[in-house]
């Protein structure tokens, strides 16, 4: 399989940040999805890349969303080098997730070429995904109502797994406002915004639920003047990850509750953040899409549950059957050390396109 198309989107520096970048990655493809006869609408953003959605001629019948991302982690000098060898390619993107829209886009020309045109299977590529599509979510949740189904191009498990849950996270910072004092000579004058901080990183703690696999974790904590301070403020910086959405109403219900008083008196306590991405869970519905890939394929692909989030979340909270996990395995991913596997390209190309021809195109 020759890989030259995609390397040269991976030396496109996409970092989520370098607008620039993001959008000249769109642009190429653009081009290259306009080519099959699809009509680009664009999003366009002023800080971060704009989104792209691309639409083919509609029928009557099934609607599928192909979702993925434009940007990658990586600044402009720290990883933009692309090489291979006999079984693997190396470089940002590979396989998070150049290398999983580069298979989309290959199983879809494979149907244009099959089928001479395509209807009904649409993609959404959207360029904030590595910081947490704060902006883009709200876009995606939106869009993919419009669907009967949608596939995620995220990477691929060791074993060609699909992806049929991910944890849900929240990020949460608490400021704690208490009254400064001269630790020497007006000690119980002040009120400690620190010794509320550490109280309440106890607490936030014990909420953790590993059997359920929910975990708390106070990631960061500042506050205080100095050493002769008692200490005016303080900041924590809460995670928390969910496998559940009782599991979620439990743990922020608990938090509202350790808000509403201070183990310091005179120590006031404010609340920022919150949901970043909710949970997706497993489904009946899912579970029906999973079913007919299998007769679509011959076989079952292997499944896994995730601890990591992605746009999965997004359209799998908004009520739409979601699979992620549709790109190429790689690994490394997030480090300078980023691969993907030559051979699970060519299996998930296949596999992607096999799927789509059954769930859309040969209804036509």
């Amino acid at each position: 399989m020759d890989f030259k198309e995609l390397a040269s989107i991976v030396a496109l520096n996409s970092y989520t940040k370098n607008k620039p970048g993001v959008d000249e990655n769109g642009r190429v493809f653009s081009q290259w999805m306009e080519a099959l006869g699809y009509r680009t609408e664009r999003y366009q953003r002023t800080d971060i890349g704009d989104h792209l959605h691309f639409i083919a001629p509609e029928r009557d019948g099934r609607k599928v969303l192909l979702l993925g991302h434009l940007d990658t982690v990586f600044p402009a000098g720290s990883f933009e080098q692309f090489k291979e060898d006999e079984q693997w390619i190396y470089g940002p993107g590979v396989c998070d997730m150049k290398g999983g829209n580069w298979v989309a886009l290959n199983a879809l020309r494979q149907l244009h070429q099959q089928y001479g045109g395509l209807h009904n299977i649409d993609m959404l590529l959207v360029s904030d995904e590595e910081t947490g599509s704060d902006d883009s979510k709200y876009l995606t949740a939106k869009l993919v109502k419009k669907y009967d189904a949608c596939l995620v191009f995220e990477a691929a498990g060791a074993n060609n797994e699909v992806v049929v849950a991910r944890k849900g996270v929240a990020t949460i910072y608490l400021d704690f406002f208490g009254k400064a004092a001269h630790a020497g000579n007006h000690y119980t004058d002040g009120c400690d915004a620190n010794l509320a901080a550490a109280h309440m990183l106890i607490d936030l703690t014990n909420l953790t639920n590993l059997d359920l696999g929910t975990t708390v974790n106070v990631g960061k904590m500042s506050g205080g003047i100095g050493a002769n301070t008692v200490s005016p403020d303080a900041r924590l910086v809460i995670e928390f990850r969910f496998t559940r959405g009782s599991e979620r109403d439990r743990v922020l219900a608990a938090i509202d509750q350790l808000l509403e008083k201070t183990a310091v008196e005179g120590v006031s306590v404010t609340m920022s953040g919150g949901l970043q991405r909710d949970v997706m869970e497993s489904s009946p519905q899912q579970q029906r899409l999973l079913d007919e890939i299998s007769q679509i394929l011959g076989y079952s692909l292997p499944v896994e549950k995730r601890g990591g989030v992605s746009d999965a979340n997004v359209a799998s909270t908004a009520g739409v059957p979601t699979l992620d996990g549709f790109g190429p395995f790689g690994d490394g991913d997030h480090t300078i050390h980023e691969r993907a596997s030559k051979a699970s390209f060519e299996q998930r190309i296949r596999e992607v396109t096999a799927i789509l021809s059954g769930m859309v195109m040969s209804s036509y």
